[in-house]
């Protein structure tokens, strides 16, 4: 049988991010994966790796060590038989625009 986290024994990249929003922007509080910081999510099965490549709202950002470190924690937790590499990327440049509509709706609670 085959767990919530696995498809055919291996780690389903859906499952990575609904993970991924656990992790919760501070200065806006909601997840980085409706915030649109998560700019791709890819599991490596044969090595057992889960490479994600997100960014932060700004360079400068300075809540952005917590973040990357929350994001490390988090998939650690999850995923402790993978090998966890998060990439910190600056192109494209996050832009408000990459909110996802239900991010939009918490930002309106």
């Amino acid at each position: 049988m085959t767990s919530p986290d696995t498809t055919n024994g291996a780690i389903a990249i859906g499952r990575v991010v609904e993970v991924l929003r656990m992790v919760i922007d501070p200065e806006l509080g909601i997840n980085i994966a409706d915030m649109g910081l998560v700019y791709s999510v890819d599991i490596d099965r044969e090595i057992k790796q889960i490479q994600v490549e997100m960014t932060l709202s700004s360079t400068g950002c300075p809540m952005g060590t917590a973040i990357v470190g929350a994001v490390e924690n988090m998939l650690n937790s999850h995923f402790s038989d993978h090998i966890i590499n998060v990439e910190l990327v600056w192109q494209p440049a996050w832009s408000p625009d990459f909110i996802s509509k239900a991010g939009r709706q918490q930002l309106e609670e």
